[in-house]
């Protein structure tokens, strides 16, 4: 964007185009499918954290009333070691199919080793109860630290370390190291006047979607499989589910529902392809929905980290050298979020000298999967704690101390190319401004800052559009909708073609009727798809004005398109009507057809977006109670399509974020067993704990975007955690290095 563009469509609040359905309670979710002759599958799962699976007895279970199909790991094909790529989850389609259905071991309390399919949710619930296995127990390794452990027990016992300059000679449950590097750390340490270091650790947390798992499978006698189901990515379901299967991902067809919340949760496969392999026994639809307890046992939650920050700095605040050792759980199978958590770590800073060194590491856990910006709040929550540290030490306002090393346009990020045009510093100075920033602060009271970042991600995406015969508009998309992007791609479509919003309807086409699209996540929707939507309403005016032209007699490049009407250029001589959308739709017969546009792109330059976020608390000296008072949330967006979304994306990553500070944990007994699988006890917050959260959107476009737009979906959940550990400081006096910063964990140190 060289320009400042007045908008027409965009930037306005618009009512949701599937909003009245999903209040009135018509629209169908992943659990609302049923086919006739539908049967009910279950899942076995493994009562133990870490257990060689000596054998599955399922002669009782298949005589069972009402059982149609059973199967367990032998009935799975084998499936070669390939990564997978183009997700927002690193990884490896071996290691998916074993998380999907166990082999040899089970690697996690939860994981599947049998599923059975029968007429009734009770007979299959039954046919479960009669399936025999026999484990012999082995010992379960729950946190970085003991899976590190030279001595450690061997989750994957032919597991090399990946990223060293020579083969390991023995196995660990190191999955991968990986080093960012850039200057000399030592040099910046000696040239500081003051060293800070600390060690920070976070929790296994949930995403928390009130929606579980849920899908539809059938596959007719030519082999032909059809899944309906609640998914971030429809076309990673399709191909996850024939990498599993072992099938020609042209005999899958996958129709995405209306989806109950994911962010991140639901860009993989748990259940799909057992539904499908049901469904192939038995020749019958199979229903899957997970219970609540097993979508905390037996899906993907955010890594537990273990992170070493230390800083150097002058005393004016300039920064001079940064090293983080960073370690992140992966679960029981490879690939946790640290590479882009080691990536964020320092983005927002100008520094010459740092080292950031990461490990994935195997634990029996279930496998991570992405939680909205995932690995960021982990590893930012360690490095903006310490800065707050650092900034007490130096007796410097913790915004004046961002202020000073904030990264501007041209700057070289810690993962690598340079910044283009970006609103930290923008972010910053409108923090300080801001008028929360100035409240004074009662008793036991605190105030908090940090920043947040995400690099924001493009890839591949596909947009057709179709002109009805009346004009309006039909945009067809392959991106579930998880966040209002039916809105934002009718704004784009409507500004671009110059009609109005209520014009434009969007489908969500299955695999089968959109072109390839990558997953909704990785804050790439409104930027990548949106970009196909512009390109293929830009189609649609080139035809028209080629159509116009046509009509009046005169060359395509003498006509111009203005506010939705084909009008001839200034100082071209023709004395015509100016045509609309609706007139050159109805007359498309003569001219040569239907009105189509097509675009499919693999988007480039997604701009990375920066906050800063800052909450005043309230400590509960006597219980250790912790009130969140206030909270602002300021994002640079890029450009607002629709401000409301984007103020609803910061204010629900803030409240994600307050909750893993403040409670959210997985509690997992001495076995490995998670003792709060559920709402009741896994606590995530209601509205009594929260306050009104303030949003200021700050608007740098991003240049690479033709309307400026920069991803916001992620970025909000990164700061939160900093921001209330950083507001307990200065409330209590005390810091506190772990979290959640539940009530007995402030209270023991206050105490302590």
């Amino acid at each position: 964007m060289s320009e400042v563009r007045n908008f027409r469509a965009i930037g306005q609040r618009v009512i949701r185009p599937d909003g009245v359905d999903k209040v009135t309670g018509r629209a169908n979710f992943g659990a609302d499918f049923s086919l006739p002759g539908m049967l009910y599958g279950r899942v076995l799962r493994s009562p133990h954290a870490h257990a060689r699976i000596v054998s599955i007895d399922t002669k009782r279970a298949a005589k069972m009333p009402g059982v149609h199909a059973i199967v367990t790991g032998a009935d799975f094909p084998g499936v070669q070691s390939e990564e997978i790529t183009g997700g927002e989850g690193a990884g490896n389609y071996k290691d998916l199919a074993v998380n999907v259905m166990a082999r040899d071991k089970a690697l996690y309390h939860g994981h599947a080793v049998a599923a059975v399919a029968a007429a009734s949710i009770a007979e299959a619930e039954a046919a479960l109860a009669a399936i025999k296995v026999k484990y012999e127990k082995l010992p379960a390794v729950m946190d970085v630290d003991t899976a590190m452990a030279d001595d450690a027990a061997l989750i994957e016992e032919d597991l090399y370390t990946a990223g060293l300059p020579e083969k390991p000679t023995k196995p660990s449950n190191i999955a991968m190291v990986m080093e960012l590097k850039r200057g000399d750390v030592e040099v910046g340490f000696r040239d500081a006047d003051v060293v800070v270091e600390e060690t920070y650790r976070t929790p296994t947390v949930h995403q928390g979607y009130i929606e579980p798992h849920a899908c539809l499978a059938t596959i007719n006698q030519g082999g032909q499989a059809t899944v309906w189901c609640c998914t971030q990515g429809h076309f990673d379901v399709r191909s996850s589910t024939s990498k599993v299967l072992a099938m020609n991902v042209a005999d899958i067809r996958v129709i995405p529902s209306e989806i109950g919340g994911g962010f991140g949760g639901k860009t993989t496969v748990y259940i799909e392809p057992v539904a499908v392999l049901l469904s192939k026994k038995s020749g019958r639809p199979v229903k899957m929905t997970m219970t609540r307890e097993e979508v905390f046992r037996a899906s993907g939650p955010a890594s537990a980290t273990k992170c070493v920050i230390k800083i150097g700095a002058k005393k004016d605040g300039t920064l001079t050298a940064m090293t983080a050792w960073l370690a992140y759980e992966a679960g029981a199978f490879r690939g946790s979020s640290l590479a882009p958590g080691a990536m964020c770590i320092f983005a927002p800073y100008k520094v010459d000298h740092f080292l950031i060194r990461g490990f994935d590491v195997l634990v029996n856990k279930p496998k991570v999967a992405a939680y909205r910006a995932p690995g960021a709040p982990q590893s930012m929550y360690a490095c903006e704690s310490l800065l707050d540290e650092l900034a007490r030490k130096l007796d410097l306002d913790p915004i004046d101390l961002r202020l000073k090393n904030a990264v501007e346009e041209g700057s070289q990020a810690a993962y690598g190319p340079k910044f283009n045009a970006i609103g930290f510093r923008e972010c910053l100075e409108a923090a300080k401004r801001h008028p929360n920033y100035a409240l004074p602060l009662g008793p036991n009271e605190g105030r908090g800052v940090a920043a947040g970042f995400w690099f924001n991600a493009g890839m591949q995406s596909s947009a057709e559009i179709h002109i009805n015969e009346n004009g309006t508009v039909t945009v067809i998309e392959g991106n579930p909708d998880i966040g209002g992007s039916r809105a934002s791609m009718a704004l784009m479509a409507a500004e671009e073609l110059g009609v109005p919003y209520d014009r434009v309807r969007v489908q969500i086409a299955d695999t089968e009727s959109a072109g390839y699209t990558n997953v909704t996540g990785g804050s790439r929707v409104t930027f990548a798809t949106g970009m196909a939507v512009i390109h293929a309403a830009r189609d649609i005016v080139g035809q028209c004005k080629q159509r116009a032209a046509a009509t009046w007699g005169i060359d395509a490049d003498m006509v111009d398109w203005q506010d939705g009407h084909a009008v001839p250029k200034p100082g071209v001589n023709a004395d015509v009507k100016p045509l609309s959308l609706a007139d050159i739709a109805g007359n498309a017969a003569r001219t040569g057809g239907p009105l189509l546009g097509r675009a499919s792109l693999n988007a480039r330059g997604a701009g990375p977006g920066f906050a800063v976020n800052f909450a005043d608390v309230r400590v509960d000296p006597d219980t250790g109670k912790l009130d969140v008072l206030r909270y602002t949330a300021i994002q640079d967006v890029g450009k607002a399509i629709h401000p409301s979304y984007v103020e609803g994306q910061l204010q629900g990553g803030a409240a994600q974020g307050i909750g893993w500070a403040l409670n959210e944990e997985y509690v997992y007994d001495a076995n490995g067993v998670m003792e709060n699988a559920g709402f009741l006890d896994y606590r995530v917050p209601v509205a009594s704990d929260l306050p009104m959260i303030d949003t200021q959107l700050v608007e740098v476009p991003n240049p690479s975007h033709p309307y400026g737009v920069r991803g916001v979906g992620e970025t909000p959940i990164v700061a939160p955690l900093a921001v209330i550990a950083n507001a307990a400081h200065s409330a209590t006096g005390v810091r506190i290095r772990e979290l959640p910063l539940s009530p007995p964990r402030v209270l023991a140190a206050l105490e302590g």
